[in-house]
């Protein structure tokens, strides 16, 4: 399971201090992805068990703190944050490209107006939706949201 740290970013007139993240040696890849920033309070997902590296800017180090997130925080963070947006607009892509809206809508509205009876056509429409989502809750579990 990844890991959330938070810190603040330091900048004055002439620098700017942000978090240095972890790499692959082999790759040089970054691990890690900045989440957000609310109120002043950037927000991180690490991979699970990769740590930062120890030698952090002295302008931030004192700021960066392992986070337990809250249901609230995590919604906070998602609605935040690009990332999620991305997850967020493929569930919508991937719905669009087999359903309009008013097709979509109008599965609903025959679904509600009989929830009991066998609607071939809308079970069909809430497997693929179901199923966006499911692969989206995965994606958004990856970055501990």
């Amino acid at each position: 399971m990844p890991s959330i740290v938070s810190y603040q970013k330091y900048s004055d007139a002439s620098i700017s201090r942000e978090l240095l993240f972890p790499e692959n040696p082999e790759t040089r890849q970054r691990l890690g992805v900045e989440l957000a920033t609310i109120d002043g309070v950037t927000y991180v997902s690490l991979p699970d068990g990769v740590k930062l590296p120890a030698d952090q800017p002295k302008e931030i180090v004192d700021s960066i703190k392992p986070v337990t997130l809250t249901v609230q925080e995590k919604a906070g963070i998602a609605d935040a944050s690009p990332h999620v947006a991305l997850i967020r607009a493929k569930v919508r892509q991937e719905i669009a490209e087999k359903l309009s809206i008013e097709d979509e809508l109008g599965l609903i509205r025959s679904k509600l107006r009989a929830p009991a009876a066998a609607n071939a056509a809308f079970e069909a429409y809430d497997s693929l939706a179901e199923g966006a989502r499911s692969r989206a809750a995965a994606e958004k579990a990856k970055l501990g949201l």
